[in-house]
């Protein structure tokens, strides 16, 4: 299984996990050109070779119009949360989700980056006693540290790993300033986000993990613990700014770990009052959101009507996500939902020479077993392209 592992012995940031995820990239430099070319205005991301007592690794630099947070400006040693001196607009969830729907991403990343702001602004919201629609994030909101979390959304929709797995959070200690004047570590938004987290102090005199860097574990973390036992593929070292008596970073491995199950969420509903067309828009939306798999099957409802079962399958990050959109693209009034033990073969793509040029094959090994098949989409396009029926292109490529 592709597995994500996340050492958070020095806290977690945005910027730090940028950095560390990117150093898993074999082409970084297009990777950073990419995350330029997202459609934040007046964002440019840079990245350089940074040393921590003796460690090498990347470090993240964004720059709004051509200036980066100075030390002064950003109370929060290792992040880029908070406003700048000279823009002191603070931005509502409704102006981060106008950004957001802007960007040059795909919708599941867009999804994903407002579920990482929905956490924080969840939290500022019970930190601060107003409701979410009220929320204005002073640190978080700003437009490098919408950077952040679009970067590490794209990263991890680029490594897709089958599991994200962090240590136990170091937060710091101490106390931190920010907008809202002189707070405890970790700061009450930090705190809250990390509820059900195992987290840690310690003798590090400063704040460590930030609302950013949090929210963004919460999210994608399926689990937290120690590092599992797993054959290494890739590390990737992410960069503080500040020096401390312990190298100041953010380490990821990238690896795989030994067939074994992992548990699913099934959600349900029933249907009886919509169209075959609206029912395929709610399956399309489920999908682009995360789904790991959604279908349908006949069912006889009450009073003999014929009906739907709608049936989703999801990993548990994505459960509220999930029950929101059948509530929202569907007429039920009601979901159910079940827990099952998944056990899957690992999955990679091979790309294959043939005499109609390449194409994609897709191997699945695991429990003793291999299985392969070509993807459909390129057996389609090279049936019509030579007018012959997907039978006769597979015998031509299994010669």
């Amino acid at each position: 299984m592709k597995t994500l592992f996340i050492d958070c012995g020095m806290g977690a940031a945005g910027d730090m996990l940028t950095a560390a995820l990117l150093e898993l990239i074999p082409d970084k430099e297009s990777f950073i050109n990419k995350l330029n070319n997202l459609g934040i205005p007046g964002v440019t991301i840079t990245s350089e070779e940074a040393t921590k007592c003796g460690i090498n690794g990347t470090h993240v630099t964004v720059k709004i119009d051509g200036v980066e947070e100075s030390e002064d400006m950003n109370e929060h040693h290792h992040d880029h949360e908070h406003h700048h001196e000279h823009s002191h607009h603070h931005s509502s969830m409704h102006d981060i989700e106008h950004i957001v729907h802007g960007l040059n991403v795909s919708e599941k990343v867009k999804l994903d980056i407002i579920n990482v702001y929905g956490l924080i602004a969840e939290a500022e919201s019970h930190a601060h006693g107003v409701p979410v629609t009220e929320i204005h994030f002073h640190e978080v909101g700003t437009m490098d540290a919408i950077a952040d979390v679009a970067s590490v959304c794209i990263l991890i929709d680029y490594l897709s790993p089958d599991q994200i797995i962090a240590s136990p959070v170091h937060v710091g200690s101490g106390s931190v300033k920010c907008a809202h004047g002189i707070l405890p570590v970790p700061a009450p938004a930090t705190a809250y986000i990390l509820k059900d987290v195992p987290i840690y102090g310690g003798e590090i005199n400063s704040e460590l993990c930030t609302p950013t860097g949090a929210a963004l574990l919460k999210y994608f973390a399926t689990s937290f613990g120690n590092m599992p036992v797993m054959k290494i593929s890739a590390i990737g070292y992410g960069m503080g700014k500040k020096d401390f008596i312990r190298a100041n970073l953010v380490r990821v491995m990238l690896g795989e770990t030994e067939d074994s199950g992992d548990e699913v969420l099934v959600l349900s509903c029933n249907l009886d009052d919509m169209t075959a067309e609206a029912v395929g828009f709610a399956e399309e939306q489920l999908f682009e959101a995360g789904a790991l798999e959604v279908f349908t099957v006949p069912a006889q409802m009450k009073k003999s009507r014929p009906g739907t079962l709608l049936t989703v399958i999801c990993n548990e990050k994505n459960k509220e996500t999930m029950i929101r959109l059948l509530f929202k693209h569907t007429s039920t009034l009601g979901v159910r939902e079940s827990i099952n033990k998944r056990y899957t073969l690992k999955r990679s793509i091979e790309t294959v020479s043939t005499e109609f040029g390449e194409i994609h094959k897709k191997v699945s090994a695991g429990y003793g077993v291999t299985k392969e098949k070509y993807e459909y989409e390129d057996l389609s396009r090279i049936a019509k392209e030579n007018s012959l029926s997907i039978e006769d292109v597979l015998k031509s490529i299994n010669k």
